[in-house]
């Protein structure tokens, strides 16, 4: 039996352009001690191998404190490491994969056509391959297939590529290679989401996700894929959270309820460490419009960023006066139509002008 850790685009250094100059540099720091938590679970799980399945660096120029890191965390495990470098942090000459000399036991692809590394003390063998530049148009599992002397012992794949398109510039990988590269399980690295354990053919394969979130795109736990392939061909996959802060979307439904109490009920469900970008649901009146400005501040007074978005829909007392036959009811009759036959991008406008002009013709103050 063979374990394995697999994860894939970490995207140090990513710049975090939607937060403050601040909390971008800590998120950044963050970054790092990522590292830590993956080297941990490779101790803690004792695992054989370990694939990093590219985009470790967010882009080609890393900083040098976190180049540094990841070398050290890398040599002082035991496990044999693998590297597949990909879109964003392409193998050259001068990026840190070309520039420093690792430890034997971490192995850099280096090239676009699959390289072969046997590893005799665990009966295994591990191909794998590099981005050399920020695209490629060839699909790195394209025309490959392990010899059938290495399909005798525990065969692995760590490729970068991308599964979505086969015209993709990035790599594209299609199924039906997969089924053909005679392997016993294939690391794939490149999509931010996790794949759950995939087969094609007789080869298991999946993309394991960022593993740390950093962005609305990229919600939920994140994390890497523990595994264990056993002598007799079976596998088995499990999902490791790693991420330190998660970025989260609630939808929080206000329908009779108090706002500020109802947020005080999600704060005191959360981890204050998330970012989170609260949508506020449910029926409201036309004259008890959430104010926003408060609820974002109280949000971000107990997690670590958060917004407050309305989504809400007008309580269908709003249209109570829409059958009379005075201009009032006309003016609802027209918007209501206008309301139900809109995109959904354009439905919060269009609510703020039927409150307004609601307002304006019983002659009440405009709503806040």
């Amino acid at each position: 039996m063979l374990t394995f850790l697999h994860a894939a685009d970490l995207h140090l250094d990513s710049p975090f352009q939607s937060l403050s100059p601040d909390q971008a540099a800590e998120r950044r720091q963050e970054q790092r001690t990522l590292l830590a938590r993956l080297a941990n679970t490779v101790r803690e799980s004792k695992a054989d191998l370990l694939f990093l399945a590219g985009d470790l660096f967010d882009g080609q120029r890393a900083r040098p404190e976190t180049v540094q890191i990841l070398y050290h965390t890398l040599e002082e495990l035991e496990a044999e490491i693998f590297l597949s470098p990909g879109n964003h942090d392409p193998w050259t000459p001068g990026s840190p994969y070309g520039r420093l000399t690792w430890p034997d036991h971490v192995h850099i692809f280096s090239t676009r056509s699959p390289e072969r590394i046997v590893l005799p003390h665990l009966d295994a063998v591990v191909y794998g391959s590099a981005f050399t530049s920020l695209h490629r148009m060839d699909g790195p599992l394209e025309g490959f297939r392990a010899s059938a002397e290495d399909r005798k012992m525990s065969s692995f794949g760590c490729f970068h590529g991308d599964l979505s398109s086969p015209t993709s510039r990035y790599g594209p990988v299609t199924a039906e290679q997969i089924a053909a590269s005679g392997l016993d399980y294939l690391a794939l690295g490149h999509s931010h989401t996790a794949s759950g354990l995939q087969k094609a053919g007789k080869t298991w394969y999946a993309w394991p996700g960022c593993p740390e979130g950093r962005g609305f795109d990229e919600t939920g736990d994140k994390g890497a894929y523990l595994g264990t392939l056993e002598d007799d061909g079976r596998l088995t996959l499990d999902f490791i959270p790693l991420a330190w802060r998660r970025y989260l979307v609630p939808a929080l439904d206000i329908t009779g309820r108090d706002p500020e109490g109802a947020l005080d009920d999600l704060m005191a469900q959360a981890h204050p460490q998330d970012i989170l970008r609260i949508v506020l649901t449910g029926e409201r009146d036309e004259d008890n419009e959430p104010d926003l400005t408060a609820l974002t501040a109280r949000a971000s007074g107990y997690f670590y960023s958060a917004s407050v978005v309305d989504r809400t829909v007008l309580g269908r007392s709003l249209w109570a006066r829409m059958e009379e036959d005075t201009l009032t009811g006309l003016f609802l009759r027209n918007m209501r139509q206008r309301l139900d036959h809109a995109a959904p991008e354009d439905k919060e406008i269009l609510e703020r002008a039927i409150r307004f002009g609601l307002a304006a013709l019983e002659g009440r103050e405009e709503p806040k």
